[in-house]
């Protein structure tokens, strides 16, 4: 099977993600749904024989540390055509991989759904501003039109940290250092204390993975650079737990006191399949007020998402508040709401009355 040939494939049939295993045919995903792109079975030597060549399609990488430790992440580009985020793994003695297809440039936020009081969150000059979600819910997209923004309207040194690279940003007018991990630099914190020695006004940190690095980036955000990142977590008050316990318990004190002081935003967000049959982001955002700063101090994160789902402030929305607009937009049905709201039975409630 000749790879760039399936790459174009995928590409033109607007799929999101290429499943290469054996025992399925070779699978595509488009907007979240499956798709089977034959109908015959990939054997064990097929798989092989598909990843060998991305491998090679990939620069010529090197496939020893993938048939030696059994995964390997990386990213390459077909000119032309688009830029791929491989993952390879085994899976009962056989090679398998999934390929992320990423456009070559960036569509506008606002086509994507992404609104502009999102987008100029950015607009700070320090501070820790966090974009969180489930895996697959376009956080490195909105963090990627973060960064684009950033880069169109200011004059900055942007050092972005990501495993593996995903958008490639032109320098407009601002200077974008990229640096993959494993590639540019052995590790997130190696290269984010590396970073601030290199005169940066902005670090995005493609995910906080541990306690070292979250540490180093709210230094880095308490020192006067704004730094953007990424958590696995859903919801505001979620993500606050989340970073506090990865500390030991003795630290967990001073890292709450300067999360108050450094956290400017929270952006929490899912995509959920549109009317239309494609995929739209719904987001909770959260903004850091005197109150909600005090809360994170005190220790009373419950508050925080009554505080959001009451709020009125454009600046400050809850995930079902977000989801009931796209329903009366009549982008998204009631149904679909209900399922990925955080409280369904009060979403509900205030359904019945559209």
């Amino acid at each position: 099977m000749d790879i760039t040939e399936m790459l174009r494939k995928a590409q033109e049939s607007g799929a999101s993600d290429i499943f290469i295993i054996a025992g399925l045919p070779l699978s595509y995903k488009v907007n979240g749904v499956l798709k089977e792109l034959s109908e015959t079975n990939l054997l064990p030597a097929d798989t092989q024989d598909i990843i060998e060549q991305i491998y090679v399609l990939a620069g010529n990488r090197d496939i020893s540390h993938f048939e030696e430790h059994g995964d390997d992440d990386f990213s390459f580009a077909v000119p032309g055509m688009s830029r791929f985020r491989v993952s390879t793994y085994k899976q009962r003695g056989s090679m398998a991989a999934v390929v992320r297809v990423i456009a070559f440039s960036l569509p506008h936020p606002y086509e994507l759904g992404i609104s502009e009081n999102i987008i100029r969150l950015v607009d700070a000059n320090k501070g820790l501003i966090l974009v969180t979600g489930p895996a697959g819910s376009g956080k490195s997209t909105t963090l990627a039109c973060m960064v684009d923004h950033i880069n169109s309207t200011r004059e900055n040194h942007i050092i972005t940290l990501e495993d593996p690279l995903e958008f490639l940003h032109k320098h407009k007018k601002s200077i974008v250092s990229q640096r993959e991990i494993s590639t540019d630099t052995d590790s997130y914190i190696v290269a984010l204390r590396a970073a601030l020695r290199q005169s940066p006004d902005v670090i995005l940190l493609g995910e906080m993975r541990d306690y070292e690095t979250i540490q180093t980036a709210m230094t880095a955000a308490e020192t006067g650079h704004l730094v953007l990142s990424s958590l696995h977590t859903i919801g505001a008050a979620n993500t606050i737990d989340r970073i506090i316990d990865v500390f030991p318990p003795n630290q967990q004190r001073q890292i709450t006191v300067q999360l108050a002081m450094v956290l400017n935003a929270v952006v929490s967000q899912q995509l959920v399949p549109a009317t239309d049959g494609t995929l739209i982001p719904a987001f909770e955002v959260m903004t850091l007020t005197p109150a909600i700063r005090n809360m994170i101090r005190d220790g009373k994160l419950h508050q925080i998402d009554g505080v959001i789902y009451s709020s009125a402030s454009a600046d400050m929305i809850a995930m079902d508040t977000s989801l009931l607009n796209l329903v009366r937009q009549n982008r998204i049905t009631k149904l679909t709401a209900v399922k990925y709201a955080s409280n369904p039975e009060m979403l509900e409630k205030k359904l019945k009355m559209i």
